[in-house]
């Protein structure tokens, strides 16, 4: 079937300070009808740069969070399809070819799809811990789709009928601990401050078991340990997140006690950002 008569799309990439990724990002999308790229007022590096040997479609807007980013920069797509991919992320031949298939058959009655994500980590791929499970809503009809209203792992919300695909798109989500403790502070930061707009009291349960029950759950029920040291690193890591988000969403409601703001005690605003994920938690928060 030739481009003219299949559904067209826009390949959507939010990017800022990504000089080391966006290069095989860009090269995994060439196939799609737009590439549209929103890059982080705040970038510095050679980002733009090396978009703009890829497309001439690259709109600047200031990073607040990855879902607000998005979610300005989707009704901007040219066509009526759009497919999320970060900068840190590859579209696999299997899954352009999937995708378009969906295309030829103008969507084949679903108004947006889940992909499945293969997540590196060091290199090598991991396979147990949730990472193997780790489905997200990533193509979808343009007039449709929007993020949730959150700043951490905000997830696309289509009113119709949703698909899945199995032909995954790669995910690199370690680029090493210097960058990964910033971003740790800035999620865990915004972790806390959703709980907080949702009115959650922190209890000293919560702060004691949880984390607890996220690295049993992740190392040993999911079967982390057989990912090796870098089972353990992940789920370390997630234990850490969700004790340092408990206790962070403690000290804002201290210090609502004390007659201050508590949002402001963990302000990240300022940090660059790099539009999503090197996640500090590799898959959506159940606590």
């Amino acid at each position: 079937m030739s481009d003219r008569q299949r559904a067209r799309l826009t390949a959507l990439i939010p990017c800022g300070n990504e000089e080391q990724v966006i290069r095989g990002c860009l090269e995994s999308v060439q196939w799609a009808d737009e590439i549209l790229v929103v890059l982080d007022a705040a970038s510095h590096d050679r980002s733009r740069e090396i978009c703009e040997e890829f497309t001439d479609r690259i709109l600047v807007h200031e990073y607040v969070d990855s879902a607000s980013q998005k979610n300005w920069a989707i009704p901007q797509a040219a066509e009526p399809w759009v497919m999320v991919v970060d900068a840190d992320e590859r579209v696999t031949p299997e899954l352009r070819d999937r995708v378009l298939e969906i295309l030829a058959e103008h969507g084949g009655g679903c108004d947006g799809y889940r992909v499945r994500r293969e997540n590196l980590y060091y290199g090598q791929p991991i396979r147990h811990g949730g990472w193997h499970a780790d489905y997200l809503l990533r193509l979808f009809r343009r007039d449709v789709g929007r993020y949730q209203d959150l700043r951490v792992h905000a997830d696309v919300e289509v009113p119709g009928k949703v698909g899945r695909i199995e032909a995954p798109f790669l995910h690199d989500t370690h680029r090493g601990m210097r960058l990964y403790l910033q971003k740790f502070d800035r999620y865990t930061t915004w972790a806390a401050e959703d709980l907080y707009r949702q009115g959650r009291q922190p209890t000293w349960w919560q702060l004691f078991f949880r984390p607890w029950f996220r690295f049993l759950k992740m190392y040993f029920l999911r079967l982390g340990f057989l990912d090796g040291m870098r089972g353990l690193l992940i789920a370390g890591s997630a234990a850490m997140v969700v004790f340092t988000k408990y206790a962070k969403l403690w000290e804002m409601r201290y210090l609502d006690g004390q007659g201050r703001d508590g949002r402001q005690a963990t302000d990240v605003r300022g940090v660059a950002s790099e539009p999503d994920e090197v996640e500090p938690e590799p898959t959506h928060p159940s606590g």
